[in-house]
């Protein structure tokens, strides 16, 4: 029984050793017990021999100065290290109008290998205008982040004009921090369970303990997969290339000119008189033109068979009237 209730407290202090890693690093990094070694006391130190082996102090001023210069130099090792380790996830996307959309891709292509950088998706499509399809793509690309002011220069010199660019970053390296924190306590509580899970004396003893050390191992995937994922984020940014080409422009037609209603004149017998002259002489010319046609093209070609039409009809005609013409006379006779 004191065994079990040993364990069953241990199992209570490893559960709030979780609950207060998760909720932050700080105070959980205080509530992490020390190791068992730390436990152990310290040799004692003999006082005289540590002042007779330390350096001399030196002067006030001098100590002044070199805490000054230790300072300085500390902050600028400190700064320079902070900036150099700063996760920044930086994304861009820039719209191109090229020349040419054939030789804008295969440009933006050897850039991508030029930067060590790879490419996320690709899209390509037509559109048509004015009788023709020209052709448009969108390419997706990740830049290793020391390369990506210099993938987007090189973007902009295939250009004829850059439409449009937009570039942001988002800082995680709060983030990180927080998630190491966390990490680097509940690594520390996972290793003391493992201490509890070996110290077990009983089966039952074992599964709880083994239980508790599951949550805390899925706990620090957890927390690893995410810590891993802001690295790669952090170590390639992402860029959008949307390429345009240039389109010829469309010369409108030039309308033409519409000629101005004509004034009206005022009435003028004498045009009048003049307009009826020369409707008059067209009019004779007209009837004079129809005579010589008729005498000269009709005639010849209808009255020769007209003629002996005319003649045939005619000697039928007096056969058909001799026979009436002798019944009349006999008839006079009688």
């Amino acid at each position: 029984m004191k065994t079990l209730s040993k364990i069953t407290f241990v199992l209570f202090l490893v559960a709030a050793f979780v609950l207060v890693g998760c909720g932050g690093g700080a105070a959980l990094a205080e509530e992490v017990p020390a190791p068992e070694y730390a436990a152990e006391e310290a040799p004692a130190v003999d006082l005289e021999t540590v002042a007779e082996s330390a350096p001399q102090a030196p002067s006030a001023d001098g100590a002044e100065a070199n805490v000054s210069r230790q300072s300085s130099g500390t902050i600028d090792v400190a700064a320079a290290a902070q900036r150099s380790t700063r996760k920044i996830i930086k994304n861009a996307e820039i719209k191109l109008l090229v020349e040419d959309s054939d030789v804008a891709i295969d440009r933006t292509t050897q850039i991508v290998g030029d930067v060590n950088a790879y490419i996320i998706s690709s899209r390509i499509w037509y559109q048509p205008y004015a009788g023709d399809n020209y052709k448009y793509a969108t390419i997706t690309m990740g830049v290793p982040v020391d390369q990506f002011e210099t993938a987007i220069r090189r973007l902009r010199a295939i250009s004829v004009q850059v439409i449009d660019e937009n570039a942001s970053g988002e800082d995680v390296t709060d983030q990180f921090v927080d998630l190491q924190s966390q990490l680097d306590n509940l690594i520390a509580t996972r290793d003391r369970i493992r201490t509890f899970l070996e110290q077990a004396k009983t089966v039952e003893e074992s599964l709880r303990v083994s239980q508790e050390l599951s949550v805390i191992e899925a706990q620090i995937e957890e927390i690893q997969g995410r810590m891993n994922y802001l690295k790669d984020r952090s170590a390639y940014s992402t860029i959008t290339v949307n390429i345009e080409p240039e389109l010829p422009e469309i010369i409108a037609p030039t309308p033409t000119p519409t000629a101005p209603p004509p004034t009206p004149e005022p009435w003028s017998p004498a045009k009048t008189l003049e307009r009826s002259k020369k409707t008059l002489t067209i009019t004779y010319q007209g009837f004079f033109e129809l005579a010589i046609w008729l005498l000269v093209v009709v005639l010849p070609i209808f009255g020769p068979p007209i003629f002996i039409i005319w003649l045939i009809w005619r000697f039928f005609d007096k056969k058909k009237m001799k026979p009436n013409l002798v019944q009349r006379d006999e008839a006079n006779e009688n």
